[in-house]
């Protein structure tokens, strides 16, 4: 009975957890669903936007991947990197030409969302735009 019981609430605990949509359209683990992304716009080129993020992950962390993702245009960059052992995922997309949208993501190695890192890499990325 207790066997039936702990195979039970393991499965309960498996279908609790599972894989959630990155903003660099990848996918990942994640043990809640909770919010884990912040999104900002800048009144500038993708390009300097993009060399900013750049900038900020690797002052913070390890730049592990940068692409374009496959169904977008070249007015689409991600990048992916580990910051406090986080990872962290960025997505610097164009709105227009002088507006540029950013989304920072982070979850930890668990699956759990981290909005303080999100919120901390997005002002830097603000102050390093303003430099």
């Amino acid at each position: 009975m207790k066997i039936k019981f702990l195979a039970v609430l393991a499965g309960a605990a498996l279908a609790a957890t599972g894989c959630v949509k990155t903003v660099s359209d990848t996918h990942t683990f994640a043990s809640t669903w909770s919010k884990d992304t912040l999104s900002n716009r800048y009144q500038r080129t993708l390009d300097q936007v993009y060399q900013a993020s750049v900038v900020v992950i690797q002052n913070n962390g390890v730049l592990l991947t940068e692409y374009i993702p496959h169904d977008n245009t070249n007015a689409t960059r991600s990048l992916e990197g580990k910051v406090n052992q986080k990872n962290v995922w960025i997505r610097v997309e164009a709105v227009d030409p002088k507006t540029t949208q950013v989304d920072v993501q982070t979850r930890g190695s668990w699956g759990g969302s981290d909005v303080d890192l999100s919120h901390e890499l997005a002002t830097e990325i603000s102050l390093q735009l303003a430099r």
